[in-house]
């Protein structure tokens, strides 16, 4: 849960040193005990589970405000244009190689693979889902090198700067329901669909 985001809830009659934060990683809300240093999923005894829902509902209206506010980053991208989205979600199914920078998976132990067979591999299950045959998620739950898999390939909710720039520039450069071409970056070769 390191990458969070401080959030000071008004009150939430939560115990004391408790406070509810936003993990950017999970886009979930946690529990964070200042005394200990604690993180939690779950609720410390005593506590309302309905304080999540509240505490979601009073980040995501602060979180929107903030994006209005701010209508261009540092980059100077202009967020109010509907085309150049804040933040966005997107699946992938990604294929590693031997001079990836972590050339092992949950599926394989030492990658061997080259560049060349990456693609290959990646561009057969291109034509599997552009075909109909499969959906992107119905193949990175089995054949992803990325721990996503478990989530069928699901990412989440991301904003620009978290993502390696290859794969960020192709993602945001996508519409809703679209796929990429193949993209490479230090960790292999990607198919990316963006759903959100």
């Amino acid at each position: 849960m390191s990458s969070s985001t401080h959030y000071h809830p008004t009150n939430y009659n939560l115990p004391e040193d408790w406070e509810l934060r936003w993990s950017r990683s999970r886009n979930l809300p946690y529990f964070y005990n200042r005394a200990t240093s604690e993180s939690r999923w779950q609720a410390p005894d005593g506590v309302d589970p309905s304080v999540i829902l509240a505490f979601q509902k009073d980040y995501q209206n602060q979180h929107e405000t903030l994006q209005q506010a701010e209508s261009k980053d540092v980059r100077g991208v202009d967020h109010g244009n509907p085309d150049s989205p804040r933040s966005i979600r997107v699946s992938h199914l990604l294929v590693k190689h031997a001079e990836s920078r972590r050339p092992s998976s949950w599926r394989e132990a030492t990658i061997t693979r080259t560049k060349d067979a990456a693609l290959e591999r990646l561009e057969g299950f291109q034509a599997k889902i552009q075909s109909g045959e499969a959906a992107l998620g119905e193949l990175a739950a089995t054949e992803s090198d990325c721990s996503s898999a478990k989530k069928s390939g699901d990412l989440g909710f991301f904003e620009r700067g978290q993502m390696q720039p290859s794969f960020e520039k192709a993602s945001f450069a996508l519409k809703v329901g679209e796929m990429s071409g193949p993209i490479w970056t230090d960790s292999g070769v990607h198919l990316i669909v963006r759903t959100g």
